[in-house]
């Protein structure tokens, strides 16, 4: 009896000694935080990649070969927009202009636009963000892209388009003065380590997310 007694004694102490270890080694384990993109890094919470230029109402192109473009809106366009149920985007083979009112966004019965960041021809419309529009929110810069346009004016395009050395301080801003406006979001925007929650202006009962977007995609209060 002696010597079992000793025994599980000396279990319990193996056992204790192993959990306790157990336990120090995770509270040293470092917090995950999730890198940025290659070529891009995270703005207040929200990805910037390098490759794409920047239009001022949140829209970003990413020229390819022979004159073509991609077109797609930006991480902090799509947080904003949230869970859209319709997109709405212009035909292959238009002409649209740098700044014109091309993409649409519905949901609750509402809707909101988004410009042009380059003058061109459409050539494709995305046909699988346009049967899911959760794409955009997804995977922004990737499959979530609206439009391949033929750009048609490179030089002037380029003039009315963020300068690369000011498109971290003016994503900064933004999500600055989207605090301001509306306080409350700056807790949204923590909702996974610091990155923004899948739809920002759903969590505010209230708020006019028309206005809101408008503002900030360069719409509002035009015609």
């Amino acid at each position: 009896m002696t010597v079992l007694l000793v025994l599980s004694i000396f279990l319990a102490f193996i056992v204790l000694d192993s959990l306790l270890n157990a336990r120090k080694a995770i509270a040293t384990v470092p917090l995950q935080v999730a890198a940025p993109a290659p070529g891009g890094e995270y703005v207040d919470g929200f990805l910037v990649p390098d490759s794409p230029s920047y239009h001022a109402g949140h829209t970003w192109l990413l020229r390819g070969p022979a004159g073509e473009a991609r077109v797609g809106a930006d991480e902090f366009a799509a947080a904003l927009a949230g869970r859209i149920e319709k997109i709405a985007l212009p035909s292959p083979g238009e002409l649209v202009r740098q700044g014109q009112r091309i993409i649409g966004f519905f949901r609750n019965g509402q809707a909101t636009e988004m410009v042009s960041p380059v003058e061109g021809r459409v050539l494709e419309a995305n046909s699988e963000v346009l049967q899911n529009p959760s794409l955009l929110r997804l995977d922004p810069f990737g499959k979530g892209w609206l439009l391949r346009v033929r750009v048609e004016d490179e030089e002037s395009s380029s003039r009315n388009l963020l300068p690369k050395g000011l498109v971290r301080e003016w994503m900064r801003e933004s999500v600055e003065r989207l605090y301001g406006r509306q306080p409350q979001l700056a807790g949204a925007v923590a909702a996974d380590g610091g990155r923004p929650a899948e739809d920002l202006c759903a969590v505010l009962p209230g708020v006019d997310w028309r206005e809101v977007t408008g503002e900030f995609f360069l719409t509002a209060g035009r015609n």
